[in-house]
């Protein structure tokens, strides 16, 4: 039953914003498949509410305007920093994209040999990079992502962000392409984890898609 709820929710979801310009993709995984890393009730939560009301007002605010038709991606490169109903929901759709994408219920997938060597002459090692994102999700204070980006020059660097900002939008510290991102508003987690954000970040390591990041590096170094 859960899983026939899941399709259906997804399909409504999809039919609900079919003419629209922007739709949520459905989940690669059911909403229980992530435990018990992350909970089925949190998930569900997270998508069908937080990055559905997300799309829907994105695309009440593009409405009339160039950015109904650009790609996400070009809506937030070229960002107007004060329209704040596009900042947030544009952001709040593109990096919860991207975050579903680099989570999987499958075991111990790995980075590419690509990545590895990139992630080991920059960090170290894979535990190095994990720490490094693990510190800037904890310090980043109230809402927002901590990330893994390739910056102009094809180098890895680790960065985060305010609220629903992201490393493409113009006026962020340091911009790049994000290749990992992880959530850490508390609906990202409050229900399992309550306040203890560092056993969240600790645990979300073990549902990492490294294929995908890998694919999203290989892609941005090109």
């Amino acid at each position: 039953m859960k899983i026939k709820s899941f399709i259906l929710a997804a399909f409504l979801l999809a039919g609900n914003s079919l003419f629209a310009q922007f739709t949520q993709k459905p989940l690669p995984y059911a909403y229980n498949a992530l435990e018990p890393n992350i909970d089925a009730l949190t998930m569900e939560i997270h998508y069908s509410r937080h990055h559905a009301g997300y799309v829907k007002n994105l695309n009440d605010a593009v409405k009339g305007t160039p950015a109904e038709k650009q790609s996400i991606e070009e809506v937030l490169k070229s960002l107007d920093e004060k329209n704040t109903a596009v900042r947030n929901n544009g952001g709040g759709h593109y990096n919860h994209e991207l975050f579903w994408s680099v989570l999987t219920p499958e075991k111990n997938t790995a980075p590419s040999a690509e990545l590895a060597q990139a992630i080991n002459a920059k960090f170290k090692s894979l535990d190095g990079l994990k720490a490094k994102l693990n510190e800037a999700g904890a310090k980043r204070f109230g809402s927002g992502w901590a990330w893994l980006i390739v910056d102009a020059n094809g180098d890895l660097q680790v960065t985060s962000t305010p609220n629903q900002d992201n490393p493409l939008m113009p006026f962020v510290s340091k911009k790049g392409t994000p290749v990992l991102g992880i959530d850490v508003w508390e609906h990202a987690y409050y229900l399992k984890y309550q306040n203890k954000r560092a056993d969240y970040l600790a645990n979300i390591w073990n549902v990492i898609n490294w294929k995908e990041v890998s694919r999203r590096y290989a892609e941005a170094k090109k």
